[in-house]
């Protein structure tokens, strides 16, 4: 059950060592991100380039989790994405980085997150996209009962060696 005190609200710098903690104390549980400790910055993981927008989930004013939108590169993995949305590349875009702190976990926190992040999708004018590795885990059933669709399947080279490719999804209207 969702707390009311928790609201989401656009990411600031200041929100940053919060959120660094908040990914290293869920990480063990999740195995998200997949290397860890991080070979850079954990900040770099957090704050990625072709990031569209970003949001926390705020608990009293603390920053308890974390979604971002992403631009979709024009590849491999961005065709497979606009051949399942059936619209261009250009016309879509990944929900990433989503995670939340152990202890605002299981209230529907992640869930907020990702419908903020593609309700803004959306309302501009665009499909949402991820890809998940949790292929039996919750974050993967959270997808599927929000709607989401899996429409192909990927590899990236942040897998780990050996594991199954990563499951691409997409968010229809």
């Amino acid at each position: 059950m969702l707390r009311h005190d928790v609201t989401t609200r656009d990411r600031t710098a200041a929100d940053l060592p919060r959120l660094v903690d908040a990914l290293g104390a869920q990480q063990p549980l999740s195995g998200y991100p997949h290397r860890w400790p991080l070979p850079f910055p954990a900040e770099e993981f957090i704050v990625r380039p072709g990031e569209e927008r970003a949001w926390v989930a705020d608990d009293g004013g603390r920053a308890v989790g974390h979604v971002s939108a992403t631009t979709v590169g024009d590849d491999e993995h961005g065709a497979l994405w606009s051949a399942g949305a059936g619209r261009p590349v250009a016309e879509l875009s990944c929900v990433s980085v989503l995670f939340v702190h152990p202890h605002a976990q299981g209230r529907g926190v992640g869930g907020l997150l990702l419908d903020t992040a593609a309700a803004w999708i959306r309302d501009t004018g665009r499909t949402p996209v991820l890809d998940v590795d949790d292929r039996d885990g919750v974050a993967h059933a959270v997808y599927l009962r929000k709607g989401w669709r899996i429409v192909g399947e990927a590899r990236f080279d942040w897998q780990r060696e050996g594991s199954p490719p990563a499951r691409l999804m997409v968010l229809r209207s």
